[in-house]
């Protein structure tokens, strides 16, 4: 009589399922969501929140751009410490220190106060950004994992479509602070979540040990891997074209083009559903088409919107042509967010979370960066926005190819036989 022995762990493979919990999923989903809610419920609130602390809209300004520094320094910190202590821990502590930071920009006293505070809620929030990419890394590889990172995007996605219509509902009915107690509940509600579902993905004999030593030997290592920066870099430029579009959008659909404050709302809930359903589509069909094919497609469709947005601004801004060279843009998008994503961090294998903090941290430093950027010309210019997307698509092009496979020209001899 044969004795069977028990299989051992089959490792992911690029098209295996990770069969992740259905709610483990939506969960991190929603986590990765919580930052752009915060970036966008309160942005109606400017000039009240400037009125009620008696600060400047500059002032007010600070507060966002105090965000986003938190979030890129949050991903820092967390992505290399989860290497080294696990996914679950850091997810927890970062997701009460968001909560936290909220509760006090809600009863901020002044705009320092607040500024302070939105760093604080950046540099927690930053937690389920980072981990959410890392955790979907630990258990899924190739195909699997661009599944269920372009569901993420399709979850994060639903953010800027909601985030600006439900925080103009809640300051219009309860004053802005409101704002801050509704994100300080969200929270709370994303770490009872993690605390029921988020298991450790992260063993302890992949993990890293040495402190800051490691974490920096780590980040030589994956900065040094063409796949990973390469794919990285071209997430992070193909995010500043959406970027300047963000930015520019109300003072192009706005002051150039005369839609309504209503109006706009809805144009820019229609582009961000684009952006999902292009995502879906990636999703979908990660199994039949390569994740480097649908990159391709999407930087050129990119490029195909930047360049005939700069021909709008240039030629005094058609209607029509602007309004579809913005959808454009935003389709092209979703199959190349998910898919850049996974190419990366399956490219920094047992580094996935600080591979994944330098993606996410790059890409918010550049948003902070942009920012600014795409007034340079004035509120009536659409030239700024179009020149950056130009540029931010080139760029994205290179940085694709620069992450290609290198093949040798000379294939190596066919080996003796019986060597």
């Amino acid at each position: 009589m044969s004795v069977s022995t028990p299989a051992r762990p089959v490792p992911p493979t690029a098209t295996a399922d990770p069969r992740l919990p259905v709610v483990l999923i939506v969960l991190l989903g929603l986590l990765t969501a919580v930052a752009p809610l915060a970036i966008d419920m309160y942005l109606p609130a400017f000039p009240q929140i400037a009125a009620d602390l008696g600060t400047s809209a500059s002032g007010v300004q600070l507060t966002m751009t105090a965000l986003l520094v938190g979030l890129a320094v949050g991903q820092l910190v967390i992505g290399p410490l989860s290497d080294g202590v696990g996914r679950r821990r850091p997810l927890l502590a970062g997701t009460v220190l968001c909560f936290l930071a909220s509760v006090v920009c809600a009863l901020a006293p002044s705009v320092e106060v607040l500024t302070a505070a939105r760093f604080l809620q950046g540099v927690g929030g930053a937690a389920g950004i980072v981990l959410a990419r890392a955790i979907v890394t630990d258990t899924s590889r190739g195909a699997a994992a661009t599944r269920i990172l372009g569901v993420l995007m399709i979850i994060g996605a639903v953010a800027p479509i909601v985030g600006p219509l439900l925080g103009g509902a809640i300051i219009t009915g309860f004053g802005w602070r409101a704002v801050f107690w509704f994100v300080a509940g969200l929270v709370a509600l994303m770490f009872v979540g993690a605390l029921v579902w988020a298991r450790e993905t992260r063993p302890e004999s992949d993990r890293t040990s040495g402190g800051l030593s490691a974490t920096v030997a780590a980040a030589r290592v994956v900065l040094a891997r063409r796949a990973y920066t390469g794919n990285m870099l071209t997430f992070c430029l193909a995010f500043c074209a959406m970027f300047a579009y963000i930015s520019a959008s109300p003072f192009v659909l706005q002051n150039i083009l005369g839609f309504s404050t209503g109006t706009y709302s809805i144009i820019f809930a229609l582009n961000a559903a684009v952006i999902m359903i292009t995502s879906g589509v990636a999703a979908a069909c990660a199994n039949r088409w390569s994740a480097r094919g649908m990159v391709r497609v999407g930087l050129l469709g990119i490029l195909v919107s930047a360049v005939g947005l700069l021909v709008c601004a240039l030629s005094g801004v058609p209607l029509a042509a602007t309004l579809g060279f913005f959808a454009l843009l935003q389709a092209a998008l979703g199959f190349v967010f998910g898919n850049a994503t996974g190419l990366a961090l399956e490219a920094a294998g047992h580094h996935a979370g600080t591979g994944s903090a330098f993606l996410g941290a790059t890409q918010f430093v550049l948003a902070a960066v942009l920012a600014p950027l795409v007034g340079l010309n004035g509120e009536d210019s659409a030239l700024p926005m179009a020149v950056i997307m130009c540029v931010a698509a080139v760029l994205a092009l290179g940085a694709f190819r620069y992450a290609a496979p290198k093949t040798s020209p000379h294939p190596a001899p066919p080996l003796p036989p019986n060597s």
